[in-house]
């Protein structure tokens, strides 16, 4: 005889309840669950099935979060890249009459170098900046590793946890410069004259600017030794002004959802918006300003790294003709006092123009997805 299953279970566990069972016209003995005790451990809650409204909402909100990071990691690293491009000749340009300070050079001089050299002209060196990103996170991954240097600060911070995890960020700099330098020639040397090189091209370069072989340089090539200061000290402030930003920024925007959580005024789709959009925003902003701050000490920077290393340029002036770079400063206070004299103020700002066509692309972009993400959410409703 085969035992049946009562209709007060609910294959999780027994409500109870006196029944007369169809099958063998007997009654099944009531069994009272007076006692919060026994409810709560007979009774439970079904799980959500495949298709419920619930895990329909989590796929999408899923879907959605990496829909929304995949577009803004395409805009800063491929989309923007032509901009990064242009702004790195301007900067290291020192014979340029044209500062290109505003949106519309920049773009008459980035058609004039797609029409004269083709598409590739302005996403050259992109393998090579996904290269120096790499390096960098794995360099401090090690060190943090093989170190007692914290990677991450907890919320119970203090001076010498800041102190220490700032150090981390400068070896980490200081591991990565040689690919920086490599990867700066890839971004601005003209596709003129450039030869073919391979994707690991930059490795290999780094490396022999460490170990001193590889292409020759000229007697005005400055030494990694000389280079170690202006770097540390332009990522250090980088990390310091993005982070200060993004954290007062992302403070703002979540006070403001909760606020408006609070008066019950935003829907479903707002709130799955909400739990991402914020630390976008607060990316974009955090990046826009530090990049804006010090863009002058990136000028310099750059003009330092790239100083003999026989590197020809685009004719940032007409678009086309190339041009060589032959600079000849000592050090980092020289190139400052020099630009300054022989460029004026604005020198240290060449190529600002691109700074603003990459985030007017950016917020363009960011906004675009929201828009395209909240009628999907809305329609799926």
């Amino acid at each position: 005889m085969h035992p049946r299953r009562p209709d007060g279970f609910d294959g999780l566990g027994y409500r109870g309840g006196a029944r007369d069972d169809q099958g063998f016209g007997v009654a099944f003995p009531a069994r009272s669950f007076s006692s919060g005790s026994d409810l709560g451990h007979w009774v439970t809650t079904p799980p959500d099935i495949p298709g419920s409204r619930n895990l329909h909402w989590e796929q999408l909100s899923r879907f959605a979060g990496f829909g929304i990071g995949l577009a803004s990691l395409f805009t800063e690293n491929v989309l923007a890249h032509p901009c990064i491009v242009l702004r790195r000749q301007c900067q290291v340009n020192y014979h340029a009459r044209n500062y290109h300070l505003t949106p519309f050079t920049v773009i008459n001089i980035m058609y004039s170098f797609n029409k004269t050299q083709g598409p590739r002209a302005l996403w050259k060196g992109m393998g090579s900046t996904f290269i120096v990103q790499g390096v960098t996170l794995g360099a401090e991954g090690i060190i943090s590793e093989f170190t007692p240097l914290p990677r991450e600060i907890s919320h119970k911070w203090n001076p010498k946890q800041i102190g220490e995890h700032l150090l981390l960020k400068a070896l980490t700099y200081i591991v990565a410069m040689p690919f920086y330098s490599a990867s700066l020639i890839e971004t601005v040397q003209s596709e003129i004259i450039r030869d073919n090189a391979g994707i690991l091209e930059c490795v290999k370069e780094g490396i022999g600017r460490v170990i001193g072989l590889g292409v020759p340089h000229s007697k005005r090539l400055l030494p990694l030794l000389s280079l170690v200061f202006p770097t540390v000290l332009h990522g250090v402030l980088h990390y310091i002004i993005s982070s200060i930003i993004q954290k007062f920024v992302l403070l703002i925007l979540k006070r403001k959802t909760y606020n408006s959580h609070l008066a019950e005024s935003s829907s479903p789709v707002q709130s799955m918006l909400d739990a991402y959009f914020p630390e976008l925003i607060a990316n974009f902003a955090a990046s826009l300003c530090s990049d804006v701050i010090l863009f002058p000490l990136e000028t310099v920077l750059h003009r330092l790294h790239i100083q003999g290393t026989r590197t020809i340029i685009d004719n940032t002036d007409l678009g086309y003709e190339v041009l060589p770079i032959n600079t000849q400063y000592e050090g980092m206070r020289d190139c400052i006092n020099t630009i300054k004299q022989e460029e004026g103020m604005l020198g240290f700002y060449k190529g600002f123009g691109a700074v603003i066509v990459q985030y007017i692309l950016h917020a363009a972009v960011l906004q675009i997805t929201k828009v395209i993400y909240s009628t999907l959410l809305q329609n799926s409703i």
